[in-house]
């Protein structure tokens, strides 16, 4: 019967001459491993994930304080103008305390300051629970509120870990930041809807309970990382940070900057009640900040760019959402909000680092805290100038203040350019 030969097998040993030698095994084709991305690069390196854990837990909470404030009040006292008083004053004081805290995290160390800071915060939380629920006094309300003010700047931190740990990469530095800028920009969006879930479902305290609860967790984690903190400078000689060169600048760009989130913020949430869409205020506004945090993430495997070339996008973008508004279709102003938000992160990563170009290193967190509160006053103002704007012409034609304050930070950047101020950036910004 006829049988099929085997294949020859590979010898093991041939023999040439006298000699034994061993076939070699033909050779694999080598498999190119994929390089690993900037960010899980950024992750690799030691400690970076402990303390970002921390650092987001008890980010968090900044979206929740706010709106739980404002729900907690107002359905225990039936008055959203307290309520709004109440938030008031604690943004205040917050621009006031906020830069003094961040010198002494500076001076002393984050573990030092930022904890005993964040129990401080946290029992006026506990505090303002206590008065709303026993119906104390309206002024007990304002000085619970107004020791929140203590709660150190959280992303500012972060920021100052990550430019510790890389010092010496420039391109991981701005994959750092703007990482931290989507961050930021996730937290506000999950903030609010978190805080509105709770006060609604739960009790009206839940939201104010909850975000004290994961600020302190939160604040103990990432203190607790102490081998990646920056070493405190102790008392230094360094001036002010808001005598650093090309600073003052930066800082009118996030005064014009925080206008365009404040007014744009109050314009869509009349522009939307007043076509009998309250309801759909909140996801149609978390669009723009999810298109920020898709623009941040993407951003940072970017190459940086300059920035005036950001604010000009910002300024031109910021034009789209008062287009959309004039047709009166949702849609289009939902489409619109999320474009302009693509702006938004890149203008903020960029500024941000070149506040810590401007600032001494021994005095960082004082800096962007400095950067924080401008934007917060522009918040402030802007909401308050989209009010009065709102109730004299409506919310379509105040569709323009965003693009105006857009237009602002433009030129108060061309301005301080003129000014010999290098804002345009070196090296990590261009």
């Amino acid at each position: 019967m006829p049988t099929t030969a085997p294949a020859t097998p590979l010898p093991l040993m041939t023999v040439t001459g006298a000699t034994l030698v061993l076939a070699a095994a033909p050779a694999r084709p080598a498999t190119r491993r994929r390089p690993p991305g900037p960010y899980r690069r950024l992750f690799a390196v030691p400690g970076a994930r402990a303390f970002t854990a921390g650092n987001l837990l008890a980010r968090l909470p900044m979206g929740m304080f706010g709106v739980s404030a404002v729900l907690m009040i107002a359905g225990q006292r039936g008055s959203y103008a307290l309520a709004g008083a109440v938030t008031a004053t604690g943004l205040a004081a917050t621009a006031v305390v906020a830069p003094f805290t961040a010198r002494l995290t500076d001076r002393h160390g984050q573990a030092r300051i930022a904890l005993p800071a964040t129990v401080i915060a946290v029992l006026g939380s506990l505090c303002l629970v206590w008065c709303v629920r026993t119906h104390a006094p309206a002024w007990t309300l304002f000085a619970s509120y107004a020791a929140t003010a203590t709660t150190p700047n959280i992303g500012g931190l972060s920021r100052a870990r990550w430019t510790h740990l890389l010092r010496d990469s420039p391109a991981a530095r701005h994959t750092a930041m703007s990482f931290e800028q989507a961050a930021d920009e996730l937290c506000y969006l999950l903030g609010p809807v978190l805080a509105a879930t709770l006060c609604s479902l739960a009790f009206p305290e839940a939201g104010t309970l909850t975000g004290a609860a994961l600020l302190l967790a939160g604040m103990v984690l990432f203190t607790s990382r102490r081998a990646t903190e920056p070493p405190p400078a102790g008392r230094t000689r360094h001036r002010s940070p808001l005598r650093s060169p090309g600073l003052p600048g930066l800082l009118a760009l996030f005064l014009a900057l925080g206008a365009v989130f404040g007014s744009m913020e109050v314009t869509s949430i009349a522009w939307l009640t007043g076509h009998g869409l309250t309801a759909a205020a909140g996801p149609v506004l978390a669009l723009q900040a999810a298109g920020s945090c898709a623009a941040g993430l993407l951003y940072g495997t970017l190459r940086p760019r300059a920035l005036r070339g950001c604010v000009a996008a910002l300024a031109a973008l910021m034009t789209l959402p008062w287009a959309a508004a004039a047709t009166g279709s949702v849609p289009a102003l939902a489409a619109a909000l999320l474009l302009a938000g693509m702006a938004t992160a890149p203008t903020m990563v960029t500024a941000m680092s070149l506040v810590q170009h401007a600032t001494p290193a021994a005095r960082l967190n004082e800096g962007m805290t400095l950067a924080v509160t401008a934007i917060l006053t522009g918040i402030a103002a802007g909401s308050a100038t989209a009010g009065t704007t709102i109730d004299h012409l409506g919310p379509t034609p105040t569709y323009a203040l965003p693009a105006a304050a857009a237009l602002l930070a433009l030129l108060a950047l061309l301005l301080a350019t003129a000014r010999s101020v290098r804002l345009s950036g070196t090296s990590s910004v261009r």
